[in-house]
């Protein structure tokens, strides 16, 4: 793994979810994607911190602890043009337990760009609290403040190894100090099952095309 730079706390510790999922120094955590489609969050030695399942289709993932305790919930708005998610704590889907929400700022995005709204936000509604940006695909994005350049995570490939399979299922995420871990696997998770979704349907669309031009030659031939 390649060696990451050291930053300095941040003036302000970020508890989203957790106080319990913060402490005062920079480390890494990888997260693997296994078969069944959860995630896996461990540290650099390979002890699991977190747990990543889908609970429902393709619109419901869980947080879990080590223990498979739920931590929150997080639920696709179904219909939504800019793709929103609404996280609960807990197993809830009551309002009053609804943590934050994000969004894509754009119906058509090219890269990642993701807004994240606290539920108990005092500020504007219009000005998002936090951003997930940059590439998914490249395992190259930024998680920061707001508007602002502080950031409180990053992204990063894994080095490769002798087994390249198992490094393309696995990405570094770098934790800032006195940031909440399990709030920023929650944004991984979300925008990992929006670019799932997203394959999915694009897959499912050259699939019904290639369908439509068949029957279309085939009316056209017989």
């Amino acid at each position: 793994m390649m060696a990451q730079p050291s930053y300095a706390p941040l003036s302000s510790p970020i508890s989203v979810i957790g106080s319990q999922f913060m402490v005062p120094y920079q480390f890494d955590i990888i997260v693997d994607r296994n078969s069944k489609g959860n995630l896996v969050i461990t540290d650099t030695n390979d002890k699991i911190l977190l747990k990543v399942k889908p609970c429902d289709a393709s619109y419901q993932r869980m947080l879990l602890d080590v223990d498979e305790k739920p931590i929150v919930m997080m639920r696709k708005k179904i219909m939504s043009e800019h793709d929103r998610w609404n996280v609960f704590r807990g197993d809830s889907k009551s309002k009053s337990d609804m943590v934050f929400t994000t969004k894509t700022p754009h119906v058509i995005q090219s890269k990642t760009n993701v807004h994240v709204f606290l539920a108990n936000k005092t500020s504007s509604k219009d000005v998002c609290d936090f951003k997930i940006k940059g590439s998914w695909s490249k395992r190259n994005c930024t998680i920061s403040m707001g508007d602002t350049s502080t950031t409180i995570a990053q992204m990063n490939k894994m080095q490769s190894s002798e087994n390249i399979k198992l490094v393309k299922s696995k990405f570094m995420v770098t934790i800032y100090p006195n940031v909440d871990y399990a709030f920023v696997v929650t944004l991984i998770a979300i925008v990992e099952a929006m670019k799932s979704s997203n394959t999915k349907g694009e897959v499912a669309a050259e699939a019904t095309g290639s369908g439509v031009a068949e029957v279309l030659l085939g009316a056209i031939f017989s």
